[in-house]
């Protein structure tokens, strides 16, 4: 089989070896490769849904860094948009009126456009590059993003595009950035809960029935794998804060959240990925879900006397002069 150009693709119809091959070494082309390959489970995954559970995180991470001033916002546009989880979630809660979603993967735009669609939205959406993105200037009043600006190599091109294409006293608002700190402890929680995890569900007397299939691991490792390419960053609040006011953005304001919840919602989060899920019933994801909650509430109280730069999640907005 062959792709417009001529390239080879696999029998699947995804990826040639020759692009695979070239992602190790351009971030852009892994992100789509790695994106679109994710956008079909990328909900199942991350535990995305569309009710109120997710409703109240997104308004809740929006109003923690930004305030409810404003809402709703007439025109919002969302870079890297993955299957729509934070924008869609926004527009439920009532944070914004007219939706538009961007992505550089195309499997990911039309994932949150059926979403939207599944939603009983008109969600409208584009592929695009978050370093050019193909609107006029001054085309909205809201810009957001969830988990994006880790992955964009010129952050702040990105953020001057943003910029561009907010009205004068538009705002944007990212959330869901790993802190330097926290990318640290969290990589190294996970790994080491992979490990215990599958040594010890390979154990003879438990393999049939916690292990998961062998190409499942696999295909989880393979992806853990391209992760190492496709998240360029990590962010020193102050520093994200330094590169916004650099790309011309003023009332530039950072939070930070997740310490105790990110310590230990990433092995909970890798526990899960490394078993067989038949395994792990609506006791366990509740049992996940209000302890992360718990955690979370006692992490509101210690981001009141320790340094931002400790939490995991760091949370940006700021607004276009004028």
């Amino acid at each position: 089989m062959s792709k417009p150009g001529g390239q080879q693709t696999d029998e699947r119809g995804g990826a040639s070896a020759e692009e695979v091959e070239r992602a190790w070494t351009d971030p852009k082309l892994a992100n789509v490769l790695y994106h679109d390959s994710e956008a079909s489970t990328y909900d199942e995954k991350w535990s995305i849904s569309y009710d109120e559970r997710c409703i109240s995180y997104a308004r809740d991470r929006f109003a923690a860094v930004a305030g409810t001033d404003g809402w709703p916002y007439a025109k919002a546009l969302e870079l890297g948009c993955g299957t729509g989880f934070f924008l869609l979630n926004l527009k439920q809660a009532g944070v914004l009126d007219d939706a538009h979603v961007t992505d550089l993967s195309p499997g990911m735009v039309q994932a949150a456009i059926r979403n939207g669609t599944a939603l009983g939205m008109d969600v409208a959406g584009r592929v695009a590059d978050a370093e050019a993105i193909p609107y006029d200037d001054a085309s909205f009043d809201l810009v957001v993003g969830h988990a994006v600006l880790h992955h964009i190599p010129d952050v702040e091109l990105a953020l001057r595009e943003v910029l561009r294409v907010l009205r004068p006293g538009g705002r944007f608002v990212f959330a869901g950035e790993p802190s330097t700190v926290g990318d640290w402890y969290a990589r190294r929680l996970g790994r080491l809960t992979w490990r215990l995890t599958t040594t010890v569900t390979h154990l003879p007397q438990l393999r049939e029935r916690w292990s998961r299939p062998e190409e499942e691991l696999a295909e989880s490792s393979r992806a853990a794998a391209l992760e190492s390419v496709v998240d360029i960053h990590t962010f020193d609040p102050r520093e994200l804060a330094a590169t916004a006011l650099r790309a011309g953005a003023v009332d530039v304001h950072t939070t930070t959240e997740e310490l105790t919840a990110a310590l230990f919602g990433w092995p909970v989060r890798t526990f899960e990925a490394a078993v067989n899920p038949a395994r792990l019933g609506w006791g366990w994801a509740m049992f996940a879900y209000r302890s992360w909650q718990r955690l979370s509430a006692i992490d509101r109280v210690l981001g009141k006397a320790l340094p931002q730069k400790l939490f995991y999640n760091v949370l940006l907005t700021g607004t276009r002069p004028g």
